[in-house]
C-alpha cells in the first residue's frame, strides 16, 4: 500500500495567507497542515507517498525533505497545471505502478487517521473504496447516492444533490483507477474530475464500497474552516507545560505551553497550545487558540485565533477572536497623537475595526 497526498492548487480562498505559503503550510495546532495526512499514512502501516506539488514549488520539499521524520519515503510529483483531481492520479501512474493506494487530499484534517477505510477496502476486496460524510452543504462536493446499501451513482457538486453524503477526500484504489482517468474526457472546466471516474469505475461494473466518517472531519478550504479544525484538534490535546508561568497569572483547563516560553501576570483558559520562545504578559489567552512560536501577547486579549510565528500584538483595547494572522504580523496600538488606524495590507486582506 501506498499513499499519494495532494499539496498543490492555489489556496485562493485562504487569501492573503496564501499570496506567500503554501496552504499546505499553514499550521493547525501549531503543526503544518500537511503534516497530519503524513502521520496518518505512517500510522497505517504506509512506508512509500507521493506528494503532488505546484510545478516549481520548493516550499513542500524544504519543510518535510525526505520523510526521514515521519520514518516514510517521500517523492516530489510535479504537477504542471490545476487540471482536476483526476488529472493528479493519472500523473502519478508511474510511482503507484501496480499497488493499491489511499489518495488523499492534503488539506484534509479528520479524527482518528485512515486505518479504518484501508481495512473496510480490503475486507470488500474493493477496486474503489470511498469515505463519505454527512454535510449541510454538499452541492460544494462530490455527492453519493447510495440506495439499498450501495453506491449507484456519483456526481460533482450538482445543484440538486441526490444525498447528504459527500465523498470526502480519501479515497482508496486498487490499479483499475487509472483505467478510469486515462478514459475520461475533461468537465466543462477543463478538468479531469475524480468524480467522473468514479461514475466510469461504477458503469464498468467494478466494485465502488464506501465507509461513512462517524466522527469529525473538515475540508480547510475556507478560513472558518481553518479556525473549526483548529478547535477540533485543541479538544483532544493533553496538558503539557513546559515554559513558566508567574504567581500572578492564572492557566486552567488543557494547556500546552513550549520551551522558552513565559506567562506573566496573564489569564490562559484552555484548550490552548502555545509555542516555544512565546512571551504573553498582562494578557489573556482564551479557549481554541494556537499561538505559534516566538509570538509576543502584550496587554491584550486573543481567543479562538491562530497566530503563526512571529506575531506580537500589544496593548489592543478590544479583544481579538475568530483570526487568522500570518508569520510575522504586528498588532499594535497607535502611540502618535491624534490616535488613528495605520495599515499595510496585502491583497485580498480583510479588516473589520469599529
Amino acid at each position: 500500500m501506498k499513499a499519494l497526498i495532494t499539496a498543490g492548487g492555489h489556496g485562493t480562498r485562504l487569501r492573503p495567507i496564501t499570496h506567500t505559503q503554501n496552504k499546505h503550510l499553514i499550521p493547525i495546532a501549531n503543526k503544518l497542515m500537511l503534516a497530519y495526512a503524513l502521520e496518518y499514512a505512517h500510522d497505517a502501516g504506509i512506508d512509500e507517498v507521493g506528494i503532488i506539488i505546484n510545478e516549481g514549488d520548493t516550499s513542500i520539499a524544504e519543510a518535510f525533505g525526505n520523510g526521514d521524520s515521519f520514518e516514510l519515503k517521500i517523492k516530489y510529483i510535479e504537477q504542471s497545471a490545476p487540471l482536476g483531481l483526476g488529472h493528479v492520479v493519472k500523473i502519478a501512474e508511474s510511482f503507484i505502478q501496480s499497488d493499491p493506494f489511499v489518495f488523499y487530499l492534503g488539506d484534509n484534517i479528520l479524527v482518528g487517521g485512515i486505518n479504518k477505510f484501508i481495512e473496510d477496502f480490503k475486507a470488500n476486496s474493493s477496486n474503489c473504496h470511498l469515505v463519505l460524510s454527512k454535510v449541510p452543504d454538499p452541492n460544494r462536493f462530490g455527492v453519493a447516492d447510495v440506495k439499498d446499501g450501495k453506491i449507484i451513482g456519483i456526481e460533482e457538486k450538482p445543484d440538486h444533490p441526490k444525498s447528504k453524503l459527500a465523498v470526502t477526500g480519501i479515497y482508496v484504489y486498487d490499479s483499475h483507477i487509472f483505467e478510469a482517468v486515462n478514459n475520461i474526457k475533461p468537465s466543462d472546466r477543463g478538468e479531469l474530475e475524480i468524480s467522473d471516474a468514479h461514475q466510469y469505475l461504477l458503469e464498468k461494473g467494478y466494485s465502488v464500497s464506501y465507509s461513512e466518517i462517524t466522527g469529525w472531519w473538515k475540508d480547510t478550504g475556507k478560513p472558518s474552516d481553518l479556525l473549526e479544525a483548529n478547535r477540533l484538534v485543541l479538544d483532544n490535546i493533553k496538558d503539557e507545560r513546559e515554559g513558566t508561568i508567574d504567581e500572578q497569572s492564572t492557566v486552567s483547563g488543557r494547556v500546552v505551553l513550549g520551551k522558552g516560553s513565559h506567562v506573566i501576570n496573564s489569564n490562559i483558559r484552555g484548550p490552548v497550545i502555545i509555542g516555544e520562545n512565546v512571551t504573553v504578559d498582562g494578557a489573556y489567552v482564551g479557549p481554541y487558540s494556537a499561538i505559534g512560536d516566538g509570538c509576543k501577547i502584550v496587554n491584550s486579549e486573543i481567543e479562538y485565533s491562530i497566530l503563526m510565528h512571529q506575531c506580537r500584538i500589544s496593548n489592543i483595547s478590544r479583544r481579538i477572536e475568530a483570526s487568522l494572522l500570518g508569520s510575522d504580523v504586528e498588532l499594535l496600538r497607535s502611540q502618535s497623537k491624534p490616535i488613528t488606524h495605520r495599515f499595510i495590507l496585502g491583497d485580498q486582506s480583510r479588516v473589520e475595526i469599529d
